[in-house]
């Protein structure tokens, strides 16, 4: 029998119609169970741990990240794998975050949910639900073959550091261009295993210091001082700056100077790109040049959500800001492609 371990959060999926109201409000696991009958029919040992009250992903923190990190610790010798049922707004965060907290993770972590609620007749809820069941519990002789914390939505399983939500209206609701499909769901299971993390032979641990001092100076044609002054003066250890193509800024003389001092007081600027495909190249237009000369770091390929959430676990791990510089470039749970 196969032993999953399921985290009912809350979300699309565990939601119902009010009959009054006509708003969609959230009920309990019991009735998703009931509403997907082929769960009784499955080979698997289910134990259920629901968040009370149940969690709108519009409103996660990091410390509800550290809460479904430590129920995984504590039951890890127990299950073959976890299924994290989630709201997606907010998805790839906790996916990303998890990832760094669960250091040398050999089990899977499946988070999903839906779109539309599980009762719902066109509802893409079973389907999630189901098969990250079975993608949690997969193992090959012996072992499992999942070994990191990912995404599975509309029969495709991501890398969780890879991923974003880009659609709200379309059952595909996530997607990881910058790194290959982990498994593709149709007849069979079609399992990529040259993309799949393998951390056989490292110990398991769990990090619970997470530092949120984090902020974010997105750029646009137009900004001004006071904005870019704003964000890069607050309390924030880091400052995420995203940036136009491949990293590249304006080249006034009082946003350079700007940045320029920002560093000089200690603060690290990490560079991501806005777009969602490709990577910063500090340096390969002069508009990057300064950038790359002045100690702007580069974050390469990271989405948005990996970013802040590795600068959090970053900052919660060292005191020394060259530390958290340090390994902000460095791709330490395959959340990013260094660039030659």
């Amino acid at each position: 029998m196969n032993n999953v371990f399921v985290i009912y959060t809350g979300g699309t999926i565990g939601m119902v119609r009010d009959e009054q109201t006509g708003t969609f409000i959230p009920f309990d696991f019991d009735l998703i169970a009931k509403n997907i009958p082929e769960l009784a029919r499955l080979n698997y040992n289910l134990r259920v741990h629901s968040f009370t009250p149940i969690i709108d992903s519009s409103n996660m923190t990091p410390a509800i990240w550290l809460e479904m990190a430590s129920l995984i610790k504590d039951n890890y010798d127990d299950y073959d794998g976890f299924v994290i049922l989630h709201g997606s707004d907010t998805m790839a965060f906790s996916a990303s975050a998890l990832s760094f907290i669960l250091d040398g993770l050999q089990k899977p972590v499946i988070l999903s949910g839906s779109q539309l609620p599980i009762g719902e007749i066109r509802t893409d809820a079973r389907e999630n639900l189901i098969t990250a069941l079975e993608l949690a519990s997969a193992k090959k002789r012996g072992k499992s073959l999942i070994h990191e914390v990912c995404i599975f939505f509309d029969n495709k399983l991501f890398r969780g550091n890879r991923s974003f939500k880009y659609n709200s209206a379309k059952f595909e609701a996530f997607r990881s261009p910058n790194y290959p499909v982990l498994v593709e769901a149709g007849v069979y299971l079609k399992y990529n295993n040259d993309a799949l993390l393998n951390n056989s032979g490292m110990d398991f641990q769990l990090h619970t210091r997470l530092d949120d001092a984090v902020s974010v100076l997105k750029l646009y044609p137009g900004i001004s001082k006071q904005v870019v002054r704003a964000v890069l003066e607050s309390d924030a250890r880091s400052v995420i700056m995203e940036t136009f193509g491949s990293g590249n800024t304006t080249t006034d003389s009082w946003f350079l100077d700007m940045l320029r001092q920002t560093i000089r007081n200690g603060k690290n600027i990490l560079n991501i790109s806005q777009c969602k495909v490709g990577s910063v190249e500090l340096g390969r237009y002069e508009t990057s040049k300064w950038l790359k000369e002045m100690g702007v770091l580069n974050g390469y390929d990271m989405t948005f959500e990996a970013a802040v959430t590795k600068l959090m676990y970053l900052q919660g791990e060292f005191d020394k800001q060259s530390d958290v510089a340090y390994w902000a470039e460095k791709n330490i749970r395959g959340e990013l492609t260094v660039q030659d």
